[in-house]
């Protein structure tokens, strides 16, 4: 297996002697050291919805070389970051909800305005704001329904699982195991980041033409700041509610 040796400064030679690029997952990665997300946005590295990938692959298709990488984001242990990985699962819900939740539902609810209005007056010379209009309604036409099932279903099961005591039976539900409603939200997460995929291929990667009004711009960059929203939110999901609830729910037979 490859380690990622020494090369440049004092703080990367930690970094990389502490990481195996083959073993460690780029979701790993994105919690062990949060202020590396900035990085990874920067380079378009899947940390959220493949977060399972290995460091080395995760790079491999951004085409961005790992050294590159663990060079950028520097020493691990050297920065102050909230560990979510110290908090409570209903912490972390909770943060998730009027944090994440909240800023979806605002920017659905801007971004459909705009999208409409450049595409009402633009399409005829962009054509691309079109695809973009058609691609955010299927997004948005997902992600409403798809935060509704974890406020309503998943977010409360957990919550009454964490507050059982080891006594206890585990909590009812109508789907079982935990695993079933976490399987649909990976597949939902998933269909959310090949949207966004989209997005910004339709987009030339948000690149403004030179008789973008100000509408245009508005809607593009909204587009961008739901964009990197959405990587942190699905990847503090991903990565960290979903394994945590998944070894909770083992512990109650």
């Amino acid at each position: 297996m490859t380690d990622v040796m020494a090369s440049t400064s004092p703080a990367a030679q930690t970094v990389r002697m502490n990481i195996n690029i083959e073993t460690k997952t780029i979701g790993e990665l994105a919690l062990e050291a949060p202020y590396a997300i900035a990085v990874m946005e920067k380079w378009q590295i899947d940390y959220c919805c493949r977060g399972h990938q290995s460091v080395a692959e995760a790079c491999k298709n951004a085409g961005v070389m790992p050294e590159e990488l663990l060079t950028a984001i520097g020493d691990p242990l050297t920065r102050d970051d909230s560990d979510w990985q110290a908090k409570s699962l209903t912490e972390l819900q909770n943060y998730l909800y009027s944090v994440h939740h909240t800023y979806t539902r605002q920017a659905i609810e801007t971004i459909s305005l705009l999208s409409d209005k450049v595409a009402n007056r633009h399409g005829g010379n962009h054509p691309e704001v079109l695809a973009v209009q058609r691609l955010f309604t299927e997004l948005a036409d997902e992600l409403t329904p798809h935060l509704m099932k974890e406020e309503q279903i998943l977010f409360p099961y957990v919550e009454e699982l964490e507050a059982a005591s080891d006594s206890d039976p585990r909590p009812s539900s109508c789907f079982g195991t935990i695993a079933n409603p976490i399987r649909v939200m990976l597949m939902e997460h998933e269909t959310a980041g090949d949207k966004l995929v989209q997005l910004r291929g339709a987009t030339s990667g948000y690149v403004l033409p030179q008789d973008a009004c100000l509408s245009f711009r508005a809607l593009y960059e909204r587009l961008a700041d739901l964009e990197k929203d959405l990587h942190q939110h699905i990847h503090l999901e991903n990565n960290l509610l979903f394994p945590r609830a998944l070894r909770l729910e083992a512990y109650r037979p």
